[in-house]
């Protein structure tokens, strides 16, 4: 169990439908974040909010403060200073209705590849509270809507990259969350394969109404409709809709105004790793 299960676990399972009152609170507000790892910073006033069905991209490269901001988020780091809420709950004062409504996707993949599909779903489905019954319901109905109801029973560690991320996904909704973060999640899998996460993810927002926060060092996995966070060097750098970041960076592209903001050169069209 994961220090982010032991905070979760048992917890009282939220409402399909938000409440009217939430829908008008920020899925995320991260407010005025600073960390420090000893002596080096790794985060220093970082300030924004991700809305309710959104797709916000958190671009930075290796190093940014992406991973860090994440593990803050998700309680695997206590706050040194400033304030995050889920939905208005603030995660230090009530970390439970925090963490309820949150799904995660770490970067390392966190499967039981001995474990059948099945086996591995139920697993978390018992740490969230869910019955045995519900469970099965809710794992038949997730690895039906992605494509592997019919290796339901197949050990994990046959499935390819792909099919390994769309699983964790499908796991990290089984307790039905409304704001889903996401580490890195297409890193190691070839375009296709990127391509299909990255659609899986953007119906959720529509479909689902589910706010996203989805960390990335890829220019060409943000579209100019979504909502940008740029961090450099633990710094935010610009936020608003990514045709206004361009736009306010005097850029034609997101390559283009990232270069700009954090003073790098890139040669291939995406921020060096």
């Amino acid at each position: 169990m994961t220090a982010t299960d032991a905070h979760i676990a048992n917890q009282p399972l939220p409402d399909p439908a938000p409440e009217p009152a939430a829908a008008a609170q920020p899925a995320l507000s991260i407010d005025r974040i600073s960390h420090s790892y000893g002596q080096r910073r790794a985060l220093i006033d970082v300030n924004f909010t991700v809305a309710p069905a959104s797709f916000t991209a958190l671009l930075g490269l290796n190093g940014a403060g992406k991973s860090t901001l994440f593990s803050l988020v998700t309680r695997l780091f206590g706050i040194q200073t400033g304030k995050i809420s889920i939905f208005g709950h603030d995660i230090s004062r009530t970390p439970g209705e925090a963490l309820r409504l949150l799904g995660v996707v770490f970067q390392p993949r966190t499967l039981d590849l001995d474990l059948s599909l099945t086996q591995n779903l139920l697993y978390h489905a018992a740490l969230h509270g869910i019955s045995r019954r519900e469970a099965r319901l809710r794992s038949a109905e997730v690895l039906g809507r992605i494509g592997l109801a019919d290796r339901a029973g197949s050990k994990v560690r046959n499935l390819s990259g792909g099919q390994m991320r769309r699983l964790e996904i499908a796991r990290a909704l089984l307790h039905r969350p409304r704001l889903l973060l996401l580490d890195e999640a297409t890193v190691g899998l070839d375009v296709k394969a990127r391509a299909d996460i990255l659609d899986h993810v953007r119906q959720l927002v529509t479909e689902q109404g589910i706010g996203v926060l989805w960390a990335t060092h890829l220019f060409d996995e943000i579209l100019p409709s979504d909502d940008l966070v740029v961090l450099h060097q633990g710094k935010m750098l610009a936020h608003g809709q990514v045709s206004r970041v361009i736009a306010e960076a005097g850029a034609q592209d997101v390559n283009t105004a990232f270069m700009r903001l954090t003073g790098t050169q890139t040669l291939t069209g995406r921020p060096p790793s």
